[in-house]
């Protein structure tokens, strides 16, 4: 307490971490003050760190729900040891290089037992220790988990510390920066580490601890420019300035112009030299910072480790509870999202039976997703995949095939009835001459349906293999919980569209081969367009008749534009008419030919398209999974496959996990919900 001459009194240290009271005339007064926490904070903040420590024990962090953590950084050589030797009351490896090569995550909590318990924890293993042998303990650790070379890994190592005089706190000590490898280590030792810590201060729930040596100039410093880059404001960034004593000139002006931004304050502290013990290491600092001429001008509530130790408390809690409400809504959320996807698993089969009525199901589910794409037109089920509207896209296919079929070919304008004459003089007879031979016609469709019998053979194809594809896409949705059969169905839908392929193809080389084999139709239209093209046939006659003055080598014809005639003067006149007269009747039907072929494949692919879906598919499957030659499918329902297996008992252990958490942070929430805001 203080005395009455107004001087600070040392008072003997029974604690590694006193708690520095300051009185009104602004003189420290060192009280053995229950340690490291005032005992009024202790109903408020233990509850929440204890939760918290609950939830790293379940391991929630896996689920990817970050926890409020006080992540240690700072270069090589600032110092980050001894300030977490002093915190913890313990000591650290030593040595050249990098000394801490894994993230070592230090979970202090003050005891009453007189008798300290420490131990490791990493890769599922437990490792007791003391005091004695805490150092090398972590370095077989290491050695264990990044190799016993000079390398690093972000696989953590976890000492936990249950000690008297300690503070309540967990943190994440992480490797000192290096930009330059030395003694073995690897050449991309910066960029290791850098990655490590930036995945540890990147999110919102870290509190950073940055420590930073008053021996250097701290906007030089790697660690300050890696916490600015997510911390800008530095609101959640806490720096702990060692060494004091080696570099006291400035240090006061250095921490209150805070060039650098560091939100949540600095606070000083001496390191612990040579052999002290860390209660003399705590008297030491407390004369240092009482009696320097310069460090004794900084203010009482930013230096000593006992009040890093106060101010890291009480952040952490703050951090703590103004998270616990997101925390809550997302293990609930998680929960919820893992009950979900476990119920979407199938069931484990017993029986045959349970076994044909899931196969059912996945047939049935399939169907009704087909009839409603194929043949209904609904594709509400896939509303963002194009290629899953299908009654759109086949009526786009068709609309394509129909003008590729109809369009007119590039006509040889020098050759204009050549082929018709060519094909008149092959059929002629015993006759009158103004008769078309029948035979000729019938060869002109003919020779007309040979140029286009490949577009309909090649369409019927192309929609068959869209439809393959779209059939595949359904059966993987609705048998993606049964890998095991899976291919048995998907094998079963290729063999049904291979064969109901080849019936097509036969049946659409039958319509356009019947078109061959006779001159018919009853459509009116062929005689009203025959009786316009013939209108202009005695005009066209003349022209390539007349061999005056102003004989014209061209004539304009409707529907065929300006054709050439000098080639056809040297033909008879009863001969060209019959060319005429067959070119404008072939014309004629030729429109109502490939416009028939347009319509009975389209009415074909409908039936088949409804045939597929409402008989075949349900009809291929079953006797492909009940086909004892193709290996038993329904025998293999009783069999999970590992990939569900693995992954039915990763939501249950995720459920599992996410409950208990769930009921770990319950009973806390309530009772602390506006202490982050205070």
């Amino acid at each position: 307490m203080v005395g009455g001459t107004g001087k600070k009194k040392v008072v003997p240290i029974t604690s590694p971490l006193p708690i520095v009271e300051v009185n009104p005339n602004n003189h420290k007064d060192v009280v053995p003050i229950e340690a490291p926490i005032i005992s009024s904070y202790n109903d408020r903040i233990r509850p929440l760190l204890d939760t918290v420590d609950r939830l790293r024990n379940l391991n929630v962090m896996r689920e990817g729900i970050q926890l409020p953590t006080i992540v240690v950084v700072g270069d090589q050589s600032s110092g980050k040891s001894s300030v977490l030797e002093s915190l913890a009351g313990i000591s650290l490896p030593r040595g050249q290089g990098i000394c801490t090569r894994v993230p070592l995550v230090m979970r202090l909590q003050r005891s009453s037992s007189p008798e300290p318990e420490i131990w490791l924890e990493y890769s599922d293993k437990v490792v007791p220790t003391d005091e004695e042998h805490i150092a090398e303990a972590i370095c077989a650790a290491t050695d264990v988990i990044a190799g016993s070379g000079k390398g690093v890994s972000d696989a953590p190592l976890t000492l936990h510390v249950k000690k008297v005089g300690v503070p309540d706190l967990t943190m994440v000590d992480l490797p000192g920066i290096t930009r330059v490898p030395v003694n073995g280590q690897p050449e991309n030792i910066y960029e290791q580490i850098s990655g490590m810590i930036m995945k540890y201060i990147e999110p919102n729930e870290s509190i950073i601890l940055n420590v930073l040596s008053a021996t250097v100039d701290f906007t030089t410093c790697e660690s300050i420019r890696m916490s600015r880059q997510v911390d800008k404001t530095g609101e959640r960034t806490l720096a702990v300035v060692t060494k004091a004593d080696m570099a006291p000139e400035g240090l006061l002006q250095k921490v209150t112009a805070d060039d650098v931004s560091i939100g949540l304050g600095y606070v000083c502290v001496r390191n612990r030299i040579g052999e002290e013990t860390y209660e003399e290491a705590r008297t030491q600092e407390e004369l240092l910072f009482r009696t320097h001429p310069m460090l004794s001008l900084i203010d009482d509530d930013i230096v000593g480790i006992p009040v890093l130790a106060h101010k890291l408390m009480l952040i952490q809690a703050t951090m703590i509870a103004r998270c616990l409400p997101e925390i809550v809504r997302k293990i609930n959320q998680k929960m919820e999202t893992a009950v979900l996807e476990l119920s979407k698993l199938p069931m484990v089969m017993a029986s045959s039976g349970e076994a044909l009525m899931a196969l059912m199901d996945i047939i049935g589910s399939a169907k009704e997703s087909l009839l409603r794409i194929l043949i209904q037109g609904d594709f509400s089920e896939y509303p963002g995949d194009q290629k899953m509207h299908c009654t759109a896209r086949l009526a786009d296919m068709l609309s394509q095939f129909s003008d590729n079929l109809q369009a007119k070919p590039k006509e040889n304008v020098t050759e204009f009835l050549m082929d018709e004459i060519k094909i008149l003089e092959e059929c002629k007879c015993v006759g009158l001459p103004n008769f078309i031979p029948r035979s000729a016609f019938l060869a002109i469709l003919s020779q007309h349906v040979d140029d286009i019998q490949v577009k309909p053979v090649e369409f019927i194809k192309k929609i068959w293999d869209y439809i393959e594809v779209v059939l595949s896409s359904v059966i993987t949705k609705y048998s993606d919980n049964l890998p095991q059969i899976q291919s048995s169905i998907k094998r079963a839908g290729r063999n049904l569209i291979s064969k109901i392929k080849e019936q097509s193809v036969e049946r659409v080389i039958q319509i356009v081969e019947m078109e061959k084999l006779t001159d018919y139709t009853c459509n009116p239209e062929y005689m009203t367009t025959w009786t316009q093209k013939t209108s202009e046939q005695q005009s066209f006659i003349a022209a390539v008749l007349n061999n005056g003055i102003n004989k014209s080598e061209q004539f304009s014809l409707t529907g065929f534009g300006n054709v050439k005639i000098s080639h056809l003067r040297r033909y008879h006149d009863h001969l060209l008419q019959q060319a005429f007269d067959m070119k404008m009747r072939i014309t004629s039907y030729w429109t109502i030919v490939l416009r028939r072929i347009v319509d009975n494949i389209a009415l074909y692919l409908q039936l088949s398209v409804k045939y597929l879906v409402n008989s075949h598919f349900q009809k291929e499957i079953v006797a492909e999974m009940v086909d004892p030659r193709a290996g038993g499918g329904i025998e293999r329902m009783l069999e999970e496959s590992p990939s569900v297996a693995s992954k039915r008992e990763k939501l249950k252990n995720s459920i599992k996990l996410l409950k208990e958490s769930k009921d770990a942070v319950a009973a806390i929430v309530d009772q602390n919900s506006g202490y982050g805001d205070r």
